[in-house]
Parts: structure tokens; sequence; C-alpha cells
């Protein structure tokens, strides 16, 4: 059943098939491999390692304080990041996944796992996180892109199939993450296959906010990074504002104006400058 969720992408003929959909409904991801070429990775890899990125990194903690590193940012430019999250073959595949509805951009993030010194990513939803910045639903997802290529032993990520369905379980802060009810989590394993994702550089992984994950250490003497971009749908807006004092700083429901599946490889704009980047002590979600 698991390999049910594993497709291959071809440029010439590639459309979210009723397999696929059937696959992310059912076991709660869909595994799409070589969405981004060699070519595209290239670009992405140039953004994410420049100086303008890293300037805004700052770090995630598992429950035994050792940290990785990440950045996130907010808004959808016209630049290599933006064509990555506008591109049809990313979040027109997303959407469709979903049921159709518009999706919109809610976050990018790099989370960069060094050699032999990351943390653990601990048994968490998406949505544990989404929830504590005030979106009321669940129908949010991640397409989760290998920027490395992802094993068991660099800590590829990984996913209990078919968890989704569970909704939403309460989370608790652990480090400087938070972590699922470890109670249910135990639980689900006894009723969810346990999967290991791995993932060559340029497959992306799609699924809903609501699938339990995690992810190891990495063991390796190779660098592990991801990119990781969130979407919610149309209707799932967030009720806080400046004056909650739990509201972290975000650009809310902004139309995202989808590209083409050529624009990656046709941007020269490598710059962000004048993004929204979140700085440490803004981030509530994870309090």
């Amino acid at each position: 059943m698991a390999a049910l969720s594993d497709f291959t992408y071809d440029p010439k003929t590639f459309c979210v098939t009723p397999a696929m959909k059937e696959a992310f409904r059912t076991n709660g991801y869909v595994l799409l491999r070589q969405v981004l070429s060699p070519a595209e990775m290239s670009k992405v890899r140039q953004v994410l390692e420049s100086e303008e990125v890293q300037r805004h990194v700052y770090t995630t903690a598992d429950d035994e304080r050792k940290e990785t590193r990440m950045v996130l940012w907010f808004r959808v430019g016209e630049d290599v990041p933006g064509c990555v999250a506008s591109m049809n073959k990313i979040a027109g595949t997303l959407e469709e996944l979903m049921g159709g509805e518009e999706v919109y951009h809610f976050s990018t993030k790099i989370l960069m796992k060094e050699p032999n010194q990351s943390s653990s990513f601990l048994w968490h939803q998406d949505y544990g996180y989404f929830y504590n910045w005030g979106y009321m639903f669940p129908d949010a997802a991640s397409v989760f892109i290998a920027v490395d290529d992802c094993t068991k032993e660099n800590g590829c990520l990984e996913v209990l199939r078919g968890s989704h369905r569970m909704g939403r379980i309460e989370h608790a802060p652990a480090g400087k993450q938070l972590q699922a009810d470890l109670e249910r989590v135990e639980e689900a394993k006894k009723r969810h296959e346990h999967l290991y994702v791995e993932m060559k550089a340029g497959d992306a992984l799609f699924f809903p906010a609501t699938l339990l994950h995690r992810s190891l250490p990495n063991a390796s003497l190779h660098r592990r990074w991801s990119y990781v971009i969130a979407y919610n749908q149309r209707h799932n807006r967030t009720f806080m504002g400046p004056e909650h004092p739990r509201y972290t700083p975000h650009a809310g429901y902004v139309p995202l104006k989808k590209v083409s599946d050529s624009a990656l490889l046709e941007c020269t704009k490598f710059s962000m400058e004048g993004q929204w980047f979140l700085k440490e002590d803004e981030d509530k979600a994870r309090e």
C-alpha cells in the first residue's frame, strides 16, 4: 500500500492523477520524485547558501537541547524561492491533492542538519504549530523538498502512514519544539505503518498538516538540508492580530499567483532583498 504513494515527475506528461489523490487521502502523503531537476536545485542552493539568507538563521532544539539551524520567511517574491513556491508543479499539485480549493503561501523554511551535530525533530503534526498561530482548521499542508539526499543515516523524514486521519493531537513544548502527546503517538504506532521516507535531492513530499512525522539527528559525514513550504486553503485564516499575546507576525492570506513550471529555470533574481524573515523571539508557535 505504501508504494502507491510513490510517483515520478515527468515534465512531458505530468498531471495529478486519481491515484495520487487517493494516496494523499488514504496514506497522508504523496512522494513525487525528480520534481525539481539538478539545474533547478542548483539555483535553489545558490540562494539558500547565500550570506543574504544565512544571516537570518536561528536555532531550534529538541528535548536533549541539541540544535538545528533554520531560516523562515513569509512572502512570495519574484525571486528564485518565490518561483519554487508558486510553480504549478508545486503549488498547483498540492492544491489539487487537497481538493481543488485555492491555496495560499503560509511560510517557507530551510532546515539545516549539519554532519554529526544536529537535533531530532520530535514527533509532531504541522498543525500542532499552526494551531498556536490561530488557524482554526487543519486545512493546511506542506511540501518537503530534499535539498540534499535524505537517508536513514542523515535523519530522513519518518511518517506514520494514515495518521493524518486521527485529527489534531495535543502538543506540548519540548526544548524549542512542540511534541505530540507521546501516549497518543505510541498508540498510533500500533495502528499506522512507520515509514522512513528516503529521498534524492529534488524529490518532494506532499503531506497534510495532521500527518505525524519526525526526523532523527544527522549521524552522517554530510549535511542534510531540506526546504519546506507550507500552504493554507483560502478559507483557513488566523484569528490572531497584533493585539493578541501569542501573535506571531506573518503575512496572512495573500493570493498566490501561480507561475509556469519553466519559471524557475527562467528566473534571474537571486536576491531576496525586502523579504520578511522571522526572528527567533517572534516565534510564539513553539511556546
